[in-house]
C-alpha cells in the first residue's frame, strides 16, 4: 500500500527523534534541492546472468552490487554511476549510495541528484533514511508497501547554509571513523578472548590445567583411584541400575581416533558411557507446532546462548505432544548438546526446565552423578570435542550429527 499521511505532521511528531532541527534552521522540501528520476520498467524477458549492461533492481539498493544484466539498448539517462544516492521505493524503503559498476536504474527504484551549490550530497544521504523510516512507519502493510517519488520530494529537509552541512558531514564522518575503530578494536579483544578461552579449555582436557591426581598421589605418597577404575565402577553401576525393558546393552566405546595421548591415571570413555542407561542420549519433539499457553516448556538450539538456556523466550508445546516424547523430558542438571544447524552448543537444565522437552535438533544428556557433570561439559565445548562433532557432521544445506556419533565422543 502507499503512503496517504501527511508528511509535515510526522515530521512535527518527531517519533524516531531524527527529523528536528537545530533552532533558526529553515527546511527546504527535497525537490527543490535536487532532481528525482524514477527507474524504467526494463523489459524482464531481456534480463541475463552472463551478459549485457548490470541492472540495478531494488534487492541490491543496500547490498551495491547486482548480478542481473539488460541485454538490450538503453537510454544512458537511466545509467547510475558509483556514488549516486538511490532509493528503493518498495518494502522498507532503504536508501544508500550506489557502489557498484555504472547500472540501469530499474523500475521500483528512484535516483536523487543533488543541487550541490545549495545542498550537500552527503548531508543528505546522512539526513535521508531517518525520514524514510518514519514515512515507512506510517504506511499500511496489508500488502506490500510502495513509495512514490512525489513523497520523496516532500520531505521538508533541515536546510542549514551548505558550509554548515559541510562542516556537519566532516564531524560525521570523523566521530563514525572513530566508532569504526573502537568496533575492530573490540573484534579482535572478542576473537583473543574466544582463542583464550579455546586454549583454557584445550588445556584443561590434556591434564595441563591443574596438577593431575597422579602427580598429587605420587607427591603425597598415597594410592588414587584411576580414571580407568572410575570407568569400570560407572560402567559396572550403569548396568546394575539397568530397569528398561529387554536385555542392558553395553554402551558405545569411544570413537579414539585423532586422540591425544593421555596422562598418567587417565583413560578414554565415550560420552553415552558417562550417562544414565534408563534415561538413554535422544533428542526430542519432531514437529512442536505452535506457540500454546501454558503448554510444556521445550528448548530449541536457537534458545541456547553463552553457555545457558535463553529461558525467557522459550515457546511451549501440547501436553500430548510432550508426552509423545516423554523419553527426552529434562530434569534439572541435565546437558543439552546442539546436534543440528548450529551444532556443538553445551547447556545445563537449569530449575525452571524441570519437566520440559527438546526438538530434534538437540541431544539430553543424564551425566552419572559418579563424576561432574560440569566437567563433562567442559569437554564437549573444548576444541578437541567440537573438532570430533565438526568430523563427524553430515548434511548438505543444514549439518548435523547423529546420536550415534554422539554416543561416541570421545571424554
Amino acid at each position: 500500500m502507499s503512503f496517504t499521511a501527511n508528511i509535515d505532521e510526522i515530521v512535527a511528531d518527531n517519533h524516531n527523534r531524527l527529523l528536528g532541527i537545530r533552532p533558526g534552521w529553515k527546511r527546504v522540501r527535497l525537490r527543490e534541492v535536487a532532481t528525482i528520476l524514477n527507474g524504467y520498467p526494463f523489459e524482464s524477458a531481456k534480463f541475463k546472468q552472463d551478459r549485457g549492461t548490470p541492472l540495478l533492481r531494488i534487492r541490491d539498493v543496500v547490498r551495491g552490487q547486482t548480478d542481473t544484466f539488460y541485454d538490450d539498448t538503453f537510454d544512458p539517462a537511466f545509467l547510475v554511476q558509483a556514488g549516486e544516492l538511490v532509493v528503493g521505493m518498495d518494502g522498507d524503503f532503504n536508501s544508500a549510495r550506489w557502489r557498484g559498476e555504472p547500472a540501469l536504474l530499474n523500475q521500483r527504484v528512484c535516483k536523487i541528484t543533488v543541487d550541490q551549490l545549495r545542498y550537500s550530497p552527503r548531508f543528505l544521504e546522512y539526513v535521508l533514511p531517518g525520514y524514510l523510516a518514519a514515512i515507512n512507519a506510517h504506511t499500511p502493510s496489508v500488502t506490500v508497501k510502495h513509495l512514490s517519488s512525489r513523497t520523496v520530494g516532500d520531505i521538508p529537509l533541515p536546510f542549514p547554509s551548505l558550509d554548515e552541512q559541510q562542516r556537519i558531514v566532516a564531524e560525521i564522518e570523523k566521530q563514525f571513523t572513530r566508532l569504526n575503530a573502537g568496533v575492530a578494536s573490540l573484534k579482535r579483544v572478542q576473537t583473543g578472548l574466544k582463542r583464550y578461552r579455546a586454549s583454557v579449555l584445550k588445556a584443561a582436557c590434556e591434564g595441563r590445567l591443574v596438577p593431575t591426581e597422579a602427580e598429587l598421589a605420587r607427591k603425597e605418597n598415597r594410592s588414587y583411584e584411576t580414571g580407568e577404575q572410575l570407568l569400570q565402577r560407572i560402567l559396572k553401576e550403569r548396568g546394575e541400575k539397568w530397569n528398561g525393558k529387554g536385555k542392558y546393552k553395553e554402551p558405545a566405546i569411544p570413537d579414539s581416533k585423532n586422540v591425544l595421548p593421555l596422562r598418567s591415571g587417565w583413560t578414554l570413555s565415550s560420552l553415552e558411557q558417562l550417562t544414565n542407561a534408563n534415561r538413554p542420549i535422544c533428542y526430542g519433539i519432531l514437529m512442536p507446532k505452535d506457540n500454546v499457553p501454558n503448554g510444556v516448556l521445550y528448548v530449541k538450539v536457537r534458545d541456547m546462548k553463552g553457555d545457558r538456556i535463553a529461558t525467557d523466550s522459550l515457546h511451549r508445546t501440547t501436553t500430548q505432544i510432550a508426552a509423545k516424547y516423554a523419553r527426552a523430558s529434562l530434569q534439572t542438571g541435565d546437558l543439552l548438546l546442539a546436534i543440528r544447524g548450529t551444532y556443538g552448543r553445551v547447556a545445563e537444565t537449569p530449575p525452571a526446565l524441570n519437566g520440559g522437552n527438546i526438538t530434534q535438533d538437540t541431544a539430553r544428556l543424564d551425566v552419572t552423578p559418579l563424576i561432574d557433570h560440569r566437567y563433562v561439559a567442559i569437554c564437549l565445548r573444548s576444541p578437541h570435542c567440537q573438532n570430533y562433532l565438526k568430523g563427524v557432521a553430515r548434511g548438505v544445506a543444514v549439518k548435523g550429527v547423529n546420536i550415534a556419533d554422539v554416543k561416541t565422543t570421545p571424554i
